[in-house]
């Protein structure tokens, strides 16, 4: 048996080639994250006109953003089990189709039940998206190519709501936030074509390229043993905190930006593409950054684990920050450092996973990680609303919610630090499986 030293330099390898087809497949991919965060995103763009027509609390509103998530994880573990059943091009279709499906009630007058429900089926959906999405990727990439497309996925969840936000808040300031649905009803239905026309699954034959040596590929282990190792477990609290911020900046930035800080519905809605664009051009640097530093031969544990945990504490740090001082251009600078490190972490982190679990397994383990984090989801938005409602002011309350989210994020980053060691793991999952494939 072949035993792989924490501290030892991983070996030169033979990638598999990369073709063009990969690359059409993560471009794909990428748009399909844009319009998931995309339709995340309109109920936060439009916060105050929905909060109007249907004549609901701040705490009501967060409600509905929470509901969201009420089977985000339901729907991240049963489609993360049928990876291994069913191609994963046609599982990607689905939730195409239950997204342009669930939006289409909402084109007309509802009521707070039917949006309710919608947002319910909506998050059912959606909650497979970003672990699906990035182990497709990762079936078309050798383990040290996947930084760069791996990017490029987790930043299309924020290109989506930076190109969305001054589309959709002008379509909704001209017409209404049910305009604003059907537009994305229309370009879903046209992703769905190009995917079912141009979308495949990567080609079964031959391994994968290795993760360290050719004798060094994760091997497949009971589930029990995968979760129970310090990166997966790092891994799980790293995304979960980040998330809290994720879910934020999509339910309540544009509203805090407005009866937060006082700006208007339409500089709210330019405003709120900032921290969107920061995170796109940080989640493509730090899949590069940690391609890069491993091809070097640093260790993954910096590469990974350093890398994903240190933009998290760099966003909850910026998150405490932007509560606590009264300057409005350092304040963006921080709101914009707050929810954009933590996006830019997701692809570095999932990497990490994909180092230490088999390919055959790495849907479950992510579809299973998404569910984890999806709690943070369902809480924050609660919290929030609770908390503005709850205070003598709105900018009182975002304070103190916002304030609160920083510091759980610093120490979340933190624990990922100290656990994430991929080389180690992988070593000790050989040993327990008895080093055989």
């Amino acid at each position: 048996m072949t035993v792989i030293s924490p501290r030892s330099r991983p070996a030169p390898t033979r990638s598999r080639p990369v073709g063009r087809r990969a690359w059409v497949v993560t471009f794909l991919l990428l748009a399909f994250m844009l319009l998931n965060f995309a339709d995340k995103a309109v109920l936060g763009f439009a916060g105050v006109e929905f909060k109007r027509d249907l004549g609901i609390s701040a705490e009501q509103f967060g409600v509905l953003q929470s509901s969201f998530f009420w089977l985000f994880a339901v729907g991240a573990v049963l489609l993360g089990a049928l990876t291994a059943r069913f191609k994963a091009r046609w599982l990607v279709a689905a939730l195409m189709f239950l997204w342009v499906a669930a939006m289409v009630p909402l084109l007309g007058p509802v009521g707070f039940g039917t949006v309710l429900a919608c947002r319910i089926v909506l998050g059912f959906a959606e909650g497979p998206a970003y672990a699906l999405a990035t182990h497709v990727v990762h079936s078309w990439f050798p383990p040290e190519k996947r930084g760069l497309p791996g990017g490029l996925v987790t930043a299309g969840a924020s290109i989506g709501p930076l190109l969305a936000a001054p589309l959709l808040t002008w379509v909704i300031a001209r017409w209404s936030w049910h305009t604003a649905f059907g537009v994305l009803v229309v370009a879903g239905a046209l992703w769905l074509v190009a995917w079912l026309t141009l979308g495949k699954d990567a080609p079964e034959a031959g391994p994968e390229a290795s993760v360290f040596t050719a004798e060094a590929l994760p091997v497949e282990a009971p589930l029990r043993v995968l979760v129970g190792t310090r990166t997966v477990i790092g891994i799980a609290l790293l995304t979960a905190f980040a998330y809290l911020a994720t879910t934020l900046k999509v339910a309540w930035l544009p509203l805090y930006l407005n009866e937060g800080l006082g700006y208007g519905t339409v500089t709210s809605g330019w405003l709120v593409t900032v921290p969107y664009g920061v995170a796109a051009v940080a989640a493509v640097s730090a899949g590069l950054l940690s391609n890069r530093l491993t091809a070097r031969g640093v260790s993954r544990r910096v590469t990974r684990g350093w890398l994903a945990g240190g933009l998290v504490m760099l966003a909850g740090a910026s998150m405490y920050l932007f509560t606590v001082i009264d300057d409005r251009p350092l304040q963006m600078v921080f709101i914009s450092l707050a929810f954009s490190m933590n996006s830019a972490a997701y692809g570095v982190a999932f990497i990490a996973v994909g180092d230490v679990v088999h390919p055959e397994q790495r849907g479950a383990v992510m579809g299973g990680l998404a569910a984890f984090y999806s709690l943070a989801g369902i809480l924050a938005p609660l919290l929030l609303g609770h908390l503005v409602d709850a205070a003598p002011s709105a900018e009182i309350g975002y304070g103190n919610g916002f304030g609160l989210t920083g510091a759980l994020m610093v120490a979340g980053g933190a624990v990922a630090v100290y656990l994430v060691r991929p080389e180690r793991d992988l070593a000790r999952i050989r040993e327990r499986v008895g080093g055989t494939r």
